[in-house]
């Protein structure tokens, strides 16, 4: 039985095509990796580290320019309302003075802790039997 396919002698390759090109590097970098680990292990790691601290960089200084941009805005407005008003904002709030003994004696007034009653609070158990 005899095939209809064309014999070839061996196959050759063509060096400039993209496979070969390929496997060649790839042997380059394990002739290198080879003789000194640095190419295999460090130079990630440090391109890693480099590029890490540029990104975060970049992440932070956004961050920043967006508080920035916020509080502008928030100044704008407190700008505008105290054009807007006769005295301002901040003039035309008066702050309630507040202290902790005045309120221990409004809530004492209020509350009376020394006539009490006892009550006894039904658990759940009891408020269902008592309802069938």
């Amino acid at each position: 039985m005899t095939s209809n396919l064309p014999k070839t002698s061996t196959n050759k390759t063509n060096p400039s095509s993209p496979s070969v090109r390929i496997t060649n590097s790839a042997s380059k970098f394990t002739k290198w990796s080879r003789k000194g680990p640095f190419f295999r292990y460090g130079l990630p790691l440090v391109s890693l580290t480099v590029l890490g601290s540029v990104g975060l960089a970049h992440l932070i200084t956004g961050r920043q320019e967006v508080t920035k941009e916020k509080d502008n805005i928030e100044w704008e407005v407190l700008e505008n309302m105290k054009a807007l008003s006769r005295t301002g904002p901040m003039e035309g709030y008066k702050r309630k003075k507040f202290s902790l003994e005045e309120e221990l004696k409004m809530l004492q007034e209020r509350i009376d802790i020394y006539n009490y009653e006892y009550r006894k609070i039904p658990r759940p158990q009891e408020g269902k039997s008592k309802e069938h």
